[in-house]
C-alpha cells in the first residue's frame, strides 16, 4: 500500500487543480456571458435612441425656419455615436470612455434641439414631435436602466476573477477585470436651470 500512496496523493493533487480549473473556467465565461448580455442591452437602448433621433430629426427639418445649425449639430453626433462600437469580451476603460464621451454628445446635441424647440411653438404643437419626445424620455430611463444592469453583470465577473486563487487562473486564461459605466463628464456639476419669463 505504501508504494501506492505516492501515487494516490498526485492523483488527488491533480484532481482538485483540474477541479478548481474547471469550475473557475466555466463560472468566468458564464459571468462574461451575462456581461455580455447585458452590454447587448445598453447597445439595444442607444440604437432605439438613434432611431428616435432620426424621427425627430426629419420632423422638426418640417419647420422651415428651424435652426439648421442645431440639427446639423444633433445629426454629426448621432453619427460619431453610431461608428463608436465596443466587443463586450474585450472591453477596456479606454474603449468604454470613448464609447461614454460618444454617447454624452449626443445627448448634449439633443438637449440643445429639445430647448431649441420650445421656441417654435408650431412644432411644440405638433403631435408627431410630441410623440417622439415622450418615446425619447422613456428611451433614456431605458438607457439609464441597461447602464445600471450592466455594471451589476461586471461585479460578480470582476470578482470572479480578481480573488485570489482565482486570480492567478484568471491571468493564464487571459479574462481580465472589465471596467464600470462612469458618470458622464460634468454630471457632478449642478445644472443651470434659467427660467425666461419674459417671452
Amino acid at each position: 500500500m505504501k508504494k501506492w500512496l505516492p501515487w494516490i496523493i498526485v492523483a488527488a493533487i491533480i484532481l482538485i487543480i483540474y477541479s478548481w480549473g474547471k469550475n473557475f473556467n466555466n463560472t468566468a465565461v458564464s459571468l462574461n456571458e451575462d456581461v455580455g448580455e447585458a452590454w447587448g442591452n445598453v447597445q439595444t437602448a442607444y440604437q432605439r435612441r438613434n432611431d428616435l433621433i432620426g424621427n425627430l430629426v426629419n420632423t422638426v427639418k418640417g419647420a422651415a425656419d428651424f435652426e439648421r445649425k442645431t440639427l446639423t449639430d444633433v445629426i454629426e453626433a448621432r453619427s460619431k455615436a453610431t461608428q463608436t462600437t465596443i466587443d463586450p469580451s474585450n472591453i477596456t476603460p479606454e474603449q468604454l470612455k470613448q464609447f461614454n464621451e460618444a454617447q454624452g454628445g449626443l445627448s448634449s446635441a439633443l438637449s440643445r434641439l429639445l430647448v431649441t424647440v420650445e421656441q417654435y411653438p408650431d412644432l411644440k404643437a405638433n403631435q408627431n414631435f410630441l410623440k417622439l419626445q415622450d418615446e425619447l424620455t422613456s428611451t433614456e430611463n431605458t438607457i439609464q436602466t441597461a447602464r445600471v444592469r450592466y455594471n451589476e453583470a461586471i461585479k460578480p465577473y470582476n470578482n470572479h476573477v480578481k480573488k485570489f486563487p482565482n486570480s492567478i487562473l484568471a491571468g493564464i486564461l487571459n479574462f481580465d477585470d472589465k471596467p464600470y459605466f462612469d458618470a458622464e463628464a460634468g454630471a457632478d456639476k449642478p445644472v443651470d436651470v434659467e427660467f425666461d419669463f419674459d417671452k
